[in-house]
């Protein structure tokens, strides 16, 4: 069972109905379910919570979504940071947190990676230009993996992954380590050391066809 988080939007549309909706782009669940996993949906909740809500699953993923609030980690708003989404970061956060402490596999994915590495003390990028280039558009670059990581264990060649997002890791946070790098220097995907199985990936795997990471998650969430 692994659950993902969700978005909280304060109006989307079906059929005659325009309601505040907890949701999430079908491509999440769908690439759980291809790598043999059950997805669980999980909205926004009281942070409190998080711990009894890991503690049902066997492994978690943090979905992508908007920027987080730059006061997580003690920097003032950039123009171009987008509005803040305070229900998600804290029961993200708290999510993170549970996970870590119960040793319950996980991966961060966009803003997913961004959250675990503030959640470890580290810090963002506010705006990076050219990971995003066209509005509402998925684009592809090629990531490097870094030798001996988890992630070249999963993946072991250079590939070309989706990707849209426009901020990025700057400082690392506590115990994290690079395990893959854009053309132009950009960290493109964190992890921590063995025992933990912990990864974060700033590319999009939900929008591509290689379902190596997620299924790499699956299969650590089944020991």
């Amino acid at each position: 069972m692994i659950g993902v988080s969700t978005y909280l939007e304060s109006g989307a549309r079906w059929g005659v109905w325009e309601l505040e909706a907890a949701l999430l782009p079908v491509g999440y669940p769908r690439l759980v379910q291809r790598a043999g996993g059950l997805a669980a949906m999980l909205p926004p909740d009281a942070p409190q919570r998080a711990a009894e809500a890991v503690a049902r699953l066997d492994g978690l993923v943090i979905a992508g979504g908007p920027d987080v609030e730059p006061v997580r980690y003690g920097a003032e708003r950039e123009p171009r940071t987008g509005p803040p989404a305070p229900e998600r970061d804290a029961w993200e956060l708290a999510l993170i947190d549970a996970a870590l402490a119960a040793g319950v596999p996980l991966l961060g994915i966009c803003r997913g990676m961004q959250l675990l590495n503030v959640a470890l003390g580290g810090t963002l990028v506010q705006h990076l230009e050219g990971h995003a280039e066209v509005v509402g558009v998925f684009g592809g670059h090629p990531v490097k993996p870094v030798p001996g990581t988890l992630y070249a264990g999963i993946v072991p060649e250079e590939a070309s992954v989706p990707t849209y997002h426009h901020q990025a890791v700057d400082r690392l946070g506590e115990g994290l380590v690079p395990s893959a790098y854009a053309a132009d220097g950009t960290v493109e995907a964190v992890e921590l050391p063995a025992p933990a199985w912990a990864l974060g990936v700033q590319w999009h795997p939900e929008m591509g066809d290689d379902v190596r990471v997620m299924r790499a998650l699956v299969e650590a969430a089944s020991r």
